[in-house]
């Protein structure tokens, strides 16, 4: 009789929400994201990091990505398996893409545009890309240790 190997069972967790191009919008998607990742087996670290890009990625797409009518949607996927969050959020403006910060340069006691220098220290990566209908998302990932997982719910 031959034992077979065990399965990894792949989990990824999933949570999508369009909100209106508004502070009110950008404010709620914090809100959101952060009762979602507390549902989800991350660590309070995490959950602070990703909360933190949440709020300045949907702060630039009420400001900056705002197109009359259209909103713009949050995306968080939580891969247990590739031990990785993504944070994404899509704008109607396409057209404006962000600039890494190394480019930009804005210093460090500037009082806007540093925004990609927080995303850029809290995540593990970022980058665009093309979404239909002339829109952009922008996404962020952080590396979540099994270490630091804890159990759904806690």
């Amino acid at each position: 009789m031959s034992a077979s190997p065990p399965q990894i069972t792949a989990t990824v967790h999933t949570f999508a929400q369009l909100l209106s191009s508004t502070r009110r919008g950008a404010r709620l998607a914090r809100l959101l994201a952060s009762e979602q990742l507390r549902a989800w087996p991350v660590s309070p670290g995490v959950t602070e990091r990703a909360e933190q890009i949440v709020a300045e990625r949907a702060a630039n797409a009420a400001l900056h990505g705002h197109v009359g009518g259209r909103d713009f949607r949050l995306t968080l996927a939580l891969d247990t398996t590739a031990s990785l969050l993504r944070i994404a959020v899509t704008d109607a403006r396409g057209e404006h893409l962000p600039s890494p910060p190394a480019e930009c340069g804005t210093s460090l006691d500037a009082e806007s545009s540093r925004g990609l220098l927080l995303v850029t220290a809290l995540a593990d990566g970022w980058g665009t890309e093309p979404y239909p209908c002339g829109s952009k998302t922008v996404w962020a990932e952080i590396a979540v240790a099994p270490s630091e997982a804890r159990p759904a719910g806690e």
